[in-house]
């Protein structure tokens, strides 16, 4: 594409559009002109106008045509030729989780700079009470800072927040901790205050969680920031039922910003725990919710032993495992149920698909859309099986911040993980999403750009096949809302769709490619309502939010 796209209204179309809405009674309440709409449809169609009534685009095409079906109540928004795409969809996200800890937190993801991480540090110490927590739980690595990717030390960590504990976890590879936090949690043996992967875990168990009201004004703190980045939906990985009853008081109140889509079930990690998990999958249910908040898919781990961690250089799956995966995976198939699993290295990869192709024999697997996820070391071969058994891929691509540390685990090899081309050219369904919030990075934009590009935060080049801007954002929309099982109603901007959608400062479609990761919403809508906006765009909503 180039400054030069030809508006693409597809004159049949545009009069069916129409006449359809002419014969309604009810006017637009919002009427969106002079602007770029991205449509996202299967023809990437590029138009002038879109109109919404209620929580549905009512009509996408000219000025002209869509300013026919406009009343007196109509609110109008002139775009000032402004690009707007479909709300972006993250296929992989623990959302519910991240909630939690939220309010704690100085989030480094997008950042590019160890000068401003350290400012942003200092900022929120100056206005956090003494004794109260500071931390940052993954979505950053020290690789990211381009002016200095040195560790943090303990004085300078001191230095940042000397009245405050602060912790600072880099992906799931190491910590970094000032002294009020060693004391705090007891950690010896570590006088530079810097923990090794083996140790992180438990020591993000430690901290402090939210709960009762705190939790309802940290998840709310950050729905706020996710619609800040665009983020519309959400393939949710492990729906904590502790959590969940909060996000159905907000739908239930219309306050819930983002749409939630759980990926879950209970994994087993003994011969013994699947003996117990086989009756509670068959009990399972998923598609029994709304447009907001469902149940989707089993996942996303099925037996524990064969859940990869992030940064081991290769696995080598057990034939004894294996029997118990496939134990699991037999009876989700059997009850009827989409699986999402965790999949990331080849001889995981392999070994599933072995496992898929035999279920396969008994029970079809392609009519309930099974998908692997994370693949970051998935070939040409095993798109090819994939794609035979209707099995699509969830892309994770960690390396948008874990570029350098693959690189020290996996060498060479690292720069093809993942074979973005490859995977589009496969023809297989695949959209793009985080794994966020701890192993990796959760803006939209980023990942975009790094698609385009190649580029990891802070701008060093870290991935050999990339795809075109088109390509990419097919996968974080249209694709997207295969992998939440709601194509039918959001991903792409059309008629009858839920009027999700995001107003960029900039075009996406034209702007240099090394400037997508800068890309930066004005407006956000999630059915129709504006959760949301600012500058001249707040001021046209104003009172609607």
């Amino acid at each position: 594409m180039t400054g030069r796209h030809v508006l693409l209204v597809v004159a049949s179309a545009l009069v069916a559009r129409t006449s359809y809405l002419a014969g309604q009674a009810a006017p637009l309440d919002v009427l969106l002109v002079n602007g770029r709409i991205i449509t996202v449809d299967t023809q990437f169609t590029v138009a002038q106008a879109l109109g919404i009534r209620g929580d549905r685009i009512a009509a996408v095409g000219t000025d002209a045509s869509v300013s026919r079906l406009a009343g007196p109540t109509t609110r109008r928004v002139d775009l000032g030729g402004r690009a707007v795409i479909p709300g972006l969809i993250d296929n992989h996200m623990h959302l519910l989780r991240a909630g939690t800890t939220w309010q704690w937190e100085v989030r480094l993801d997008g950042v590019g700079s160890r000068a401003r991480a350290l400012d942003l540090l200092r900022a929120r110490a100056n206005v956090t009470l003494p004794g109260e927590w500071i931390y940052t739980l993954g979505g950053w690595t020290l690789e990211q800072f381009a002016d200095d990717p040195r560790p943090f030390t303990r004085e300078e960590l001191d230095q940042v927040a000397p009245r405050n504990p602060l912790l600072l976890q880099a992906s799931y590879y190491r910590s970094y901790l000032n002294s009020r936090a060693i004391e705090l949690l007891g950690v010896t043996g570590s006088p530079t205050g810097e923990i090794e992967e083996a140790g992180i875990r438990a020591l993000a168990a430690r901290l402090p969680t939210a709960s009762g009201d705190a939790l309802e004004h940290s998840t709310r703190a950050m729905f706020r920031e996710l619609n800040q980045a665009g983020l519309t939906a959400f393939g949710s990985a492990g729906c904590e039922p502790d959590v969940l009853p909060l996000y159905r008081r907000l739908a239930d109140r219309q306050q819930l910003d983002v749409r939630v889509f759980c990926i879950t079930g209970g994994a087993a990690s003994s011969p013994a725990q699947v003996d117990r998990a086989l009756p509670l999958i068959r009990a399972m249910k998923v598609g029994q919710g709304n447009d907001f908040i469902d149940d989707i898919a089993f996942g996303e781990s099925v037996y524990g032993p064969l859940h990869d961690p992030m940064f081991i250089k290769a696995s080598a799956p057990s034939a004894a495992d294996l029997v118990q995966w496939r134990r699991m995976a037999a009876e989700i198939a059997k009850a009827k149920l989409p699986l999402h699993v965790h999949a990331n290295l080849s001889a995981t990869i392999g070994a599933f698909l072995d496992q898929i192709e035999a279920i396969n024999k008994e029970t079809p697997v392609a009519p309930l859309r099974w998908a692997l996820a994370h693949l970051n070391q998935v070939d040409s071969s095993q798109l090819a099986r994939m794609k035979k058994l209707g099995v699509a891929a969830a892309v994770h691509p960690w390396a948008v911040i874990n570029g350098g540390i693959n690189h020290r685990v996996f060498g060479d090899d690292a720069a093809d993980m993942p074979r973005l081309r490859t995977i589009q050219a496969s023809g297989i369904v695949w959209g793009l999403g985080s794994d966020g919030s701890r192993a990796n990075q959760i803006l939209p934009f980023t990942t975009l750009g790094w698609a385009v590009t190649g580029k990891m935060v802070g701008g060093a080049t870290v991935l050999h096949e990339t795809i075109d801007r088109k390509e990419a954002l097919i996968a974080h929309t249209r694709q997207n809302a295969r992998f939440v099982f709601r194509e039918k109603q959001i991903g792409s901007l059309e008629t009858g769709k839920l009027a999700d959608l995001v107003v960029l400062d900039r075009d996406y479609l034209t702007i240099p490619a090394d400037d997508i990761r800068n890309i930066r919403p004005l407006l956000t809508m999630v059915g129709g309502r504006v959760v949301y906006a600012e500058g001249g765009l707040q001021s046209a909503f104003a009172g609607s939010q």
